[in-house]
């Protein structure tokens, strides 16, 4: 049923879908191949006693085929899961390929040695910030670029448009009536009112500075409030009452306080002195004199007689 010298002298002679031939050597392209090169010992058609080891998402497995499952192509090959420890891994290649040839055994174990090796670069890598690595379509670059220049014509006979609109309005050369695109005479008129309004706050900002502003002083103010406020109470406060009840010694002194100003007033030397503001400051004080007025109120007889007690 299976003759592998056969199978053999067709591949090698005649024809084979999985060989390479190159100027130095001929290589194998089957998934199950040892070495990865076409000779007697390692091709995987020619051998009904095989052993290989395959990779499949970061984990290793080793792979038997037997002639008794010769008959059961879907179930030709047995796989056998190697655990993830260097060590662990080549103890089980052992025990499987215990009786094999050791050209087989030798093999598989160089292979799995150079697929842990490249699973540790791959884990390094992945931790380390590496560039990506994206392929680019020359043909979609070229219709990009096609439209970006179209683009740009388009921006710049926009621009020119926009420029001319700008011209006419100012000019005035049709009159009236104008058939414009409605997009650029509606940002053109948008600018232009913009442009106008920043230009009247600029001369109302210069005017505003350049116009003098006057103010009133604070103490003023504050004198008028304090002669307004004595007259209210010399108003209020002055009331006529029997010459008995009103003491005038400290009219008296008031007098006498008014014939020494007087008397200063009169030297030369003081007059020299005296301060523009100093009149003013001696007709307040003359107003701020006051009257100071006891009342006397009239007690009913029970009132009189608590008051004594």
């Amino acid at each position: 049923m299976q003759h592998d010298e056969v199978i053999w002298q067709v591949i090698n002679h005649d024809f084979c879908s999985y060989k390479s031939k190159t100027k130095t050597q001929t290589f194998c392209r089957n998934e199950f191949n040892v070495t990865g090169l076409c000779n007697r010992s390692s091709c995987p058609l020619a051998n009904s006693r095989y052993a290989t080891i395959r990779e499949e998402n970061g984990r290793c497995y080793l792979y038997i085929k037997s002639i008794e499952r010769a008959h059961t192509p879907n179930k030709m090959w047995q796989k056998i899961r190697l655990k993830s420890q260097y060590a662990q891994a080549l103890e089980q290649i052992d025990d499987r390929l215990e009786f094999w040839p050791k050209f087989l055994v030798h093999k598989n174990k160089q292979r799995l040695t150079k697929i842990t090796q490249y699973l540790i670069r791959m884990r390094k890598l992945s931790l380390k910030a590496m560039p990506k690595l994206v392929p680019i379509a020359s043909r979609k670059e070229k219709i990009e670029r096609k439209k970006e220049a179209k683009a740009e014509t388009a921006a710049q006979l926009e621009a020119s448009i926009e420029k001319e609109l700008l011209k006419r309005l100012q000019s005035g050369t049709y009159g009236d009536i104008y058939n414009f695109p409605s997009l650029q005479y509606n940002k053109l008129l948008d600018t232009q009112e913009e442009k106008e309004m920043d230009e009247e706050e600029k001369e109302a900002n210069q005017e505003a500075e350049a116009q003098p502003a006057f103010v009133e002083a604070e103490d003023s103010e504050d004198e008028d409030e304090d002669e307004s406020l004595d007259e209210d109470e010399e108003e209020e406060e002055v009331e006529y009452v029997d010459d008995e009840d009103v003491d005038f010694s400290e009219e008296e002194d008031d007098m006498e306080d008014l014939e020494d100003l007087a008397a200063l007033e009169s030297l030369p030397a003081a007059t020299a002195k005296r301060k523009p503001g100093d009149d003013a400051a001696a007709n307040r004080r003359q107003r701020r004199q006051k009257l100071n007025i006891e009342y006397e109120q009239e007690l009913e007889p029970q009132q009189q007689v608590l008051a004594q007690h």
